[in-house]
């Protein structure tokens, strides 16, 4: 399957008169609550510092967005104090849970990256849940919308695999274990990470991904992960389903990239918002029938 881009992407731009978003704004979170479709997205203001914040955007039809003025989220803590980023959001019994990448080190130093946790009823106000993964250099971790046998479930990345993890009350996560690999060869062949939370469908949890090949060209796929059991890949598609091509996309902060961080179900149809060459946000589309063609 392939994911079919809106005509009039991109989606989100930065705004230069807004200091805190005024270079890049990326990488976001989406989840529709049955009326609105909310985003999370990363934002980068004064490139001297690059300190990630993140900014909220909100609309009724999944395409034209309203945007707050100023950031929802911003670093306070010692362990974010180099920026949060790359957001995730997981809606479980009406709270929104947010896990991210907190950084105690500079973002170029390849070092400092853990999970961070924390929730919200309004996308305004936020609780701080800490790192839930200490002992870990990682990103890319997403919770399950639901728990499975009694857990709750993430996954995670610890380069440059997608690993699984298990918790009772999803600040401690135990049972890590890698249930996807790079394939050599593959667009996918460098690293791969976990894009939005995995989407419960009647074949399987629906995992859209990101893959890195030796070029550093970023790239989306999907795979199928087993509803009872989500340690066991059913099916992956060979080939992505999203490339960079559109000059956004293979041009800006970071050249050839697609990123993708939330996705949401609506009207029979998901919604796959992505960071286009880390400085702008757009949207692509795919029937449910059609996303789970090639299991």
């Amino acid at each position: 399957m392939k994911l079919k881009r809106f005509s009039k992407n991109p989606i989100l731009k930065p705004i230069k008169k807004n200091k805190w978003e005024g270079g890049a704004v990326f990488n976001c979170a989406a989840v529709f609550d049955g009326k609105m479709v909310h985003l999370l997205y990363r934002a980068i203001g004064e490139y001297d510092i690059y300190i990630s914040s993140l900014g909220y955007a909100v609309s009724k039809d999944g395409f034209n967005f309203q945007r707050n003025d100023t950031p929802v989220f911003e670093p306070r803590e010692n362990y974010e104090r180099f920026g949060c980023e790359d957001p995730r959001v997981t809606q479980i019994d009406g709270t929104f849970y947010v896990t991210y990448t907190a950084l105690s080190s500079r973002a170029w130093s390849g070092k400092g990256n853990r999970v961070a946790l924390a929730s919200t009823m309004d996308f305004q106000s936020f609780e701080r849940h800490g790192i839930i993964l200490p002992d870990m250099e990682n990103k890319d971790a997403v919770i399950f919308p639901e728990k499975v046998s009694g857990k709750y479930v993430m996954f995670h990345r610890t380069m440059p695999d997608i690993w699984i993890g298990y918790s009772d009350n999803l600040k401690e996560w135990y049972g890590h274990k890698i249930v996807m690999r790079p394939r050599e060869g593959l667009w996918d062949c460098k690293k791969i990470g976990a894009g939005p939370p995995p989407i419960k469908t009647e074949k399987g949890w629906l995992l859209f991904y990101h893959g890195v090949d030796e070029k550093r060209v970023y790239r989306l796929g999907v795979a199928l992960f087993n509803l009872n059991d989500p340690s066991r890949l059913i099916a992956r598609q060979e080939g992505p389903i999203l490339e960079p091509k559109e000059p956004w996309e293979l041009e800006g902060d970071v050249p050839t990239v697609v990123f993708n961080c939330g996705a949401i179900e609506k009207n029979g149809m998901y919604y796959v918002y992505y960071g286009g060459a880390d400085t702008v946000i757009g949207v692509a589309t795919v029937s449910k029938e059609e996303a789970l063609d090639f299991i």
